[in-house]
């Protein structure tokens, strides 16, 4: 069953209510005092210039979110169309982006919790810790951060449902602040020293967006959620591009009010917002007494969920790069109680905590850091964009297309970069030394690594005698390794017999934007020296290509690249293991034999097991007629049931396979349990339409017997028994492969073993 047919149940208000969630939080709780104090009252000018420019970028965002509603955000985009350099640099700036930001939102939290516990016993001290003297406010701050990857660490979460209940209530909580700050607006208040103080001028509205612009960072989240919306066609473009323009008129209404009410230069830095309430509040029922807590409350709110959303997206960010090898994908792993990305929520929680020690005294750096690298990412879509769309890319097809192209993106790039300008110096020098270190991880340790080249480096390569040749030098410098190319290895004996090897291995290397790698192997006995079985290659080179073209014909059908090779060698079997490492490939698919070693429901021989580890995943096909359109996936967890739901998956991607998912337990009494696994499992694999099946026979080999009667293919990992357990009660794969009547694919991952669990497995 394809993706399309997951639930869509996001409607277009809870789209709404998720951009402007993240948007309204400390950009209006906390910032009006600081950027007003930066450019005067002018600085309401500065929200609404900043308010433009996120609505051209939010162009941008629409068509790129309808064109990959599965994307999951810039960093998706640009490494798609600009290739894993400039992924690199996006995916790591939006995620140290993300940490400056959700420091700036604890800093607001902060302020308002030290505002509402003044005068309690509750009250927060200051406290120093060595050369380290914490405020209170950072002392609130670092309570809130805790508390935030606290509740991502263990998995909740916000749903459309909650975060449409939060802006509601803020939404509500603003409208009576400003209903009760228009009884007392002054205009005159507002021009005390004119609209653009001399000290200051109208120079300073563009240096006041660069500050405030942080203010606007959450619409481009509602693509992160893109495949969830219904009619994302429709709904997506109307939830980022009003969720920008209703977040700029709130801004700019009550900006202005609160400038207009309290004199620029008096407006508190920390609590603006509960400053100007105890004078619009003051003599009114109710709002006397409470308005003000009621005030701080909703502060508190709003940073918590930017807070909370900016660390949920942190997460995502390194999924994504950890699935195209920029990052290693051990950040991703998952914890085995709260099913989370612990690895990586700890990360960048110990990273916010240390911007809010070292920097919470200073919300300007924050907040422009965060922008800075913000407006870095924003640029660099606006330019896949239009590789994208000059590259002519068939699959690109967005429902939403920005008007006036290429004026739009040019002019989303321009003013992206163009703003940058207008930071400080410590902020521009932060985030080019974060750029540089994304360039240098690239270049020593991503390049080799990723798979995948972008839409741009393609388009100029391809276009390399028509084209200056330093953009065909750039493109070429900047080019993933070959080696780091996704690479499936197929070891054949007679391709002609073996094409569902090929098959498979194609469907999962195009899925992949990979390649396949056929290895013809030819074995000469002991006696014959290598150099002379050369030789003997020579006369037989002519049958071994043409059964290599087949390999090439059955590949090519299924959409993906080849490679070929003949390898002439003493050892056919153990000559496919060095050959994985010498290529360095990401899977081998094989098919099944008797007399080797996965009979007993491993890839290596039993010498090889005890001493070394797998070079790469290995796929082992056992043939009987493949058919991958409904697939049996047998699960009790670990790592080899995980490269077996990855590889599920990818047939699915790829034909459409159903998916049933079997697990066993010993008896009824298990039966919840093993139902509460099988739900978790399911989930954290991404299989939300799979059929879940538990049986309470304790019998496995029955149990997939019996559900494989009306299946095509049964993918199961390897056997986690030891080697002398193997020896002793025999291998369930064995016993599987020998019981059903389908195709059956063993998929073993590598993994680091201890001798004891090599030899007796490991313990449960």
């Amino acid at each position: 069953m394809s993706d399309e047919e997951l639930a869509k149940d996001l409607g277009l208000l809870s789209a709404l209510a998720i951009g402007m969630g993240t948007m309204i939080g400390a950009g209006i709780f906390v910032l009006p005092g600081v950027a007003a104090q930066e450019a005067g009252p002018i600085v309401v000018v500065s929200f609404v210039v900043g308010g433009m420019i996120a609505m051209v970028n939010a162009l941008a965002v629409s068509e790129l979110g309808t064109a990959m509603p599965k994307a999951g955000g810039g960093y998706y985009y640009i490494n798609r169309g600009l290739g894993p350099l400039f992924g690199s640099i996006s995916g790591m700036g939006d995620w140290m982006g993300l940490a400056f930001a959700s420091a700036f939102y604890c800093i607001g939290f902060g302020g308002y919790l030290t505002d509402l516990l003044a005068g309690t016993m509750l009250a927060l001290p200051t406290l120093e810790l060595g050369l380290v003297a914490l405020s209170d406010i950072q002392l609130g701050a670092l309570i809130a951060g805790l508390l935030f990857v606290g509740v991502n660490y263990m998995g909740a979460k916000e749903t459309g449902g909650v975060q449409t209940v939060i802006v509601t209530v803020l939404l509500g909580i603003l409208t009576v602040f400003a209903a009760s700050g228009f009884f007392h607006f002054d205009w005159a208040t507002l021009t005390t020293d004119g609209l653009a103080p001399t000290d200051r001028g109208y120079g300073a509205i563009l240096p006041g967006t660069a500050l405030v612009f942080v203010s606007f960072l959450g619409y481009a989240k509602i693509a992160t959620v893109a495949e969830e919306l219904q009619n994302p066609g429709r709904n997506l473009p109307i939830a980022v591009i009003g969720s920008v323009a209703v977040v700029t008129a709130i801004y700019a209404i009550l900006v202005a009010t609160m400038v207009g009410i309290v004199p620029w230069h008096s407006l508190d830095d920390s609590v603006p917002v509960s400053q100007v309430a105890e004078i619009t509040f003051a003599g009114v029922p109710v709002l006397d007494a409470v308005g003000v807590t009621l005030i701080s409350l909703a502060a508190m709110l709003a940073t918590a969920s930017s807070a909370n959303a900016s660390i949920l997206s942190s997460a995502r960010i390194n999924f994504a790069m950890g699935r195209d090898k920029i990052v290693t994908d051990k950040l991703n792993e998952i914890h085995p109680r709260y099913a989370t990305p612990y690895r990586s929520i700890l990360l960048t929680g110990g990273v916010i905590i240390v911007f809010i020690a070292a920097l919470g005294q200073d919300l300007e750096i924050l907040a422009k850091a965060a922008s800075v690298l913000h407006l870095i990412v924003y640029g660099l879509m606006n330019l896949a964009l239009i590789a994208f769309r000059e590259a002519d890319v068939p699959e690109y097809d967005p429902d939403f297309r920005v008007p006036f192209y290429p004026v739009t993106p040019i002019l989303g790039a321009l003013l992206s970069f163009g703003l940058v300008a207008f930071m400080d110096t410590i902020e521009i020098a932060l985030s080019l030394a974060f750029v540089a270190v994304a360039v240098l991880w690239y270049a020593f340790y991503a390049r080799a690594k990723t798979p995948r080249q972008g839409v741009l480096g393609e388009y100029i390569l391809d276009r390399s005698e028509e084209l200056p040749d330093v953009a065909v030098s750039a493109a070429s410098a900047a080019r993933p390794d070959g080696s780091g190319q996704y690479r499936v290895m197929v070891p054949l004996a007679n391709p002609r017999t073996e094409r569902h090897l090929i098959e498979l291995a194609s469907t999962l290397a195009a899925e992949n934007d990979g390649v396949v790698h056929a290895v013809h192997i030819v074995q000469v006995p002991d006696q014959t020296p290598l150099d002379r079985g050369a030789e003997h290659i020579e006369r037989i080179d002519a049958e071994s290509e043409a059964l290599l073209e087949l390999a090439r014909e059955h590949a090519e059908d299924r959409g993906a690249e080849i490679e070929t090779t003949t390898i002439v060698s003493h050892r056919s079997f153990e000559e496919v293991f060095d050959a994985a490492r010498q290529h360095d490939v990401d899977q081998v698919v094989m098919g099944w034999g008797d007399d080797r070693p996965w009979s007993a429901g491993r890839a290596e021989r039993p010498l090889d097991e005890l001493a070394a580890d797998l070079p790469c995943d290995f796929l082992v096909l056992k043939d009987r007629g493949y058919d991958p359109s409904r697939i049996l996936l047998p699960t009790a967890g670990g790592p080899d049931s995980d490269l077996s739901a990855e590889v599920a998956k990818t047939l699915r991607s790829a034909t459409g396979s159903t998916i049933q998912l079997l697990h066993v337990v010993d008896d009824e009494r298990e039966r919840e349990s093993g139902e509460q696994f099988l739900a978790n499992w399911a989930a954290e694999h991404g299989f939300g339409d799979a059929v879940l099946t538990v049986d309470d026979s304790g019998d496995v080999e029955g149990a997939i017997a019996r559900e494989a009667e009306d299946r095509t293919l049964v993918v199961i990992g390897a056997t986690e028994r030891g080697l002398l357990s193997r020896l002793v009660r025999g291998s369930l794969v064995f016993d599987v492969v020998d019981e059903v009547d389908c195709s059956v694919l063993l998929a073993e991952r590598p993994a680091e073993r201890s001798l004891r669990e090599r030899l007796f497995g490991r313990s449960e």
